[in-house]
């Protein structure tokens, strides 16, 4: 029996246009850089502007590195709640929080119409248990292959690991009037699991900070001082990115290999990839002068349930190549806006970059039809799409599984 708040937080719920109050539990936030986070504050920022209001919970960001653009609980023009945390054993970089009763406070203050669970695992099972005894839907994201991740940290147990992964995804996303997936590949793996009511929710992607009028021809020449082809990558330094794949791309003559990113395997990269450029953390429009900058983008990690950085290149007129998995499957046309390599093909990249820095004007059309590709995938457009879940969610109307 649902108690007098709970009650009235189910008939203050506004899915006919009003404005919507929205709790969002999120693994990872700023200063933290990923896809989680950057999603969740592109999310608040959509829902500030639209004339919702949201409340964040997030982890602590950790001792020494702050608190982004603003202190412990604002300065972001929303409410965020910080829970303690600890760094994961062997990637610092990640933080695990450790709730307490601050999801179930913010519910109760906030009294929200629907709850935002974004890359459920930890602190998501606590606000999806918070939801569920203050009667509130959640709509919960879909944004990491924790299964993938256990089989590569987790050897020789991965495989117990993962399974063990998915059972509690499982019990998390069966909870949700909604579990909302990044790309196809992620609704398939989702449904394969028995979880119901999924749909397909992508990212956006900001078209005038990524451009190619950005690109900076006194950086290109910095970065490839003999005039290289430059052949970018961004992204977190881990075991799973498959980095080290990208060494066959670096031996190749007249190119440049351009690293943007940090993480536990930074040092070992650098020792396995002695020709590349390790320009570590980017940020802004520094960022984004370095898109542009680049002739060709490459991916090399195959468990990316969509992919950002791939849409950020398309956006700034580069030809991509990713392995052939995952979210790649839906950014990428093979031969209109780059191409797929088969995962752990040998010399399937070097084979893909080749080709594109030999030729130009291949180079060229590949951009331009990767940004055009992209030009519907606006933030706003998706976060309408995302408001409209959410209403959906709020009214009761959870709807069947699609692709």
């Amino acid at each position: 029996m649902r108690s007098e708040r709970a009650a009235g937080v189910a008939d203050a719920a506004a899915p006919d246009g009003g404005r919507l109050r929205v709790v969002i539990v999120a693994e990872s936030f700023a200063p933290q850089v990923n896809g989680v986070a950057h999603s969740v504050l592109r999310t608040a920022e959509h829902l500030v502007a639209r004339g919702h209001t949201p409340v964040v919970v997030a982890p602590e960001p950790g001792a020494g590195r702050g608190y982004g653009d603003g202190g412990p609980g604002g300065g972001y023009g929303y409410e965020v709640v910080r829970v303690p945390s600890v760094p994961l054993p062997g990637y610092p970089e990640v933080r695990i929080a450790l709730p307490g009763r601050q999801v179930a406070a913010a519910l109760e203050r906030h009294r929200p119409q629907v709850v935002h669970l974004a890359g459920p695992f930890v602190l998501g099972a606590a606000g999806r248990s918070a939801a569920a005894r203050a009667g509130i839907p959640v709509v919960a994201v879909f944004q990491t292959d924790l299964a993938a991740y256990a089989r590569t940290y987790l050897s020789p147990v991965g495989e117990t690991a993962s399974r063990l992964a998915w059972w509690h995804l499982r019990q998390i996303h069966g909870a949700a009037a909604r579990t909302l997936a990044p790309s196809r590949a992620s609704v398939r793996a989702l449904e394969a699991q028995g979880v119901p009511r999924v749909h397909l929710w992508p990212r956006g992607v900001d078209h005038e900070r990524f451009h190619p009028r950005h690109r900076d021809e006194a950086l290109r020449r910095r970065l490839g001082s003999r005039g290289e082809i430059l052949v970018g990558y961004v992204g977190r330094l881990a075991a799973e990115k498959q980095v080290d794949r990208l060494a066959e791309v670096s031996r190749l003559p007249g190119v440049r290999l351009v690293v943007v990113g940090d993480g536990p395997c930074r040092a070992r990269l650098e020792a396995a990839l002695p020709d590349a450029v390790f320009l570590g953390r980017r940020t802004g429009r520094e960022l984004a002068r370095l898109y542009a900058s680049f002739d060709v983008f490459v991916h090399a990690g195959p468990f990316e349930t969509f992919g950002q950085t791939l849409q950020e290149a398309m956006a700034s007129g580069l030809p991509v190549v990713a392995p052939a998995a995952g979210g790649p499957l839906d950014l990428v046309s093979p031969g209109r806006t780059g191409f797929l390599v088969p995962p752990g093909a040998d010399g399937g990249f070097r084979e893909a970059v080749a080709g594109l820095a030999r030729n130009r004007d291949l180079r060229l059309a590949l951009g331009r039809a990767g940004r055009a590709a992209v030009a519907d995938r606006g933030w706003e457009a998706v976060g309408d799409r995302l408001v409209e879940h959410y209403r959906l969610a709020a009214a009761g109307t959870s709807g069947q599984s699609r692709s």
